[in-house]
């Protein structure tokens, strides 16, 4: 296991994103577990930075593309265009082609648009007239949207929502993280100063050990009970499906790989279950006049007994 690297990766992420030491973590978590991160939270919270610091301190291309109605596919994954030069067409690629793309507002493009990129998050290719090209093998979708605001957007479907492996809200910080911030950007940014601490064939090494992270019996017990919770909760319509629950395993084996373990504990799970689950659920229309999704997950949890720290090693 890298352990030392990966907390390079964690201390050189959180020397520029000032105190969300517990999202950064489940970030890099969902980047080796293979999956992709949406970013639910109000502008000007630090999204964009945490997108790119992430991606030169694994040595990657980042490509950010800003969402918007009149965007179309070609715009996302590239076309093929004549050249007059050169009497012939030739290939653009588009934005998806790079290690770490942050799509920027994603709520804002047409039902389409968005499709488009989710084919790519899903099989990692983009077909383009016709033509599939395969994009990076580390290809991690960092999706941004803005929660208070819904004029002019498109919200995503359950079914494209189940794509995203976490939803993650950074939140305003503590006054003590406010003055951190201050000092660190005042005179200029620490972004600049960002060397990568991994390759790119690193983190391809660590996805792989991330799926022999250990899963004892009593903890996929515990995440089918889970799973089977979420289902038959009073105030929940429609639970989680089979690839939720996958999900919950590649993440619980992820954190405990970021913590340097080798075995999945049931706090890792407990750790992903919320941003996992409140993106999934539906909740009844009685439901949703009392009670949130993050309300109902933690009801979820406390209602299923967790297994025995002995019986899961």
């Amino acid at each position: 296991m890298h352990v030392e690297k990966i907390q390079k990766l964690l201390n050189t992420i959180n020397s520029v994103i000032v105190g969300k030491e517990e999202q950064v973590q489940l970030v890099v978590a969902g980047m080796l577990a293979r999956g992709h991160i949406l970013l639910e939270d109000l502008p000007g919270m630090g999204k964009t930075v945490l997108a790119r610091t992430l991606s030169q301190a694994i040595g990657g291309e980042f490509n950010r593309l800003q969402f918007t109605a009149d965007l179309l596919p070609s715009d996302v994954v590239g076309l093929h265009y004549f050249n007059p030069k050169l009497s012939e067409f030739e290939l653009r690629k588009g934005p998806v082609f790079a290690d770490v793309l942050l799509a920027d507002e994603i709520n804002r493009a047409t039902p389409r648009t968005q499709s488009g990129l989710l084919e790519c998050m899903e099989e990692r290719q983009a077909t383009i007239e016709g033509i599939s090209l395969s994009l990076s093998p580390q290809f991690f979708v960092i999706a941004t949207q803005n929660p208070i605001e819904s004029e002019g957007t498109y919200p995503l479907p359950e079914a494209q929502l189940d794509r995203f492996l976490f939803r993650i809200s950074l939140g305003y910080g503590t006054r003590e993280d406010s003055l951190a911030m201050m000092r660190r950007f005042r005179i200029d940014s620490p972004l600049d100063k960002i060397e990568p601490v991994l390759q790119l064939e690193d983190l391809a090494t660590m996805q792989e050990e991330v799926r022999h992270i250990h899963v004892s019996e009593a903890v996929e017990q515990y995440i089918i009970d889970l799973t089977e919770a979420s289902r038959h909760h009073a105030s929940v319509e429609i639970g989680i499906s089979p690839r939720a629950m996958l999900a919950l395993v590649r993440a619980s084996q992820a954190i405990a790989y970021v913590q340097g373990r080798n075995y999945v504990l049931p706090d890792d799970v407990k750790k992903v279950v919320p941003p996992i689950l409140t993106h999934r659920i539906r909740l009844t229309m009685e439901a949703e006049l009392i009670l949130t999704e993050s309300d109902v997950v933690m009801e979820i949890i406390q209602s299923v007994p967790s297994p025995v720290e002995e019986s899961v090693r």
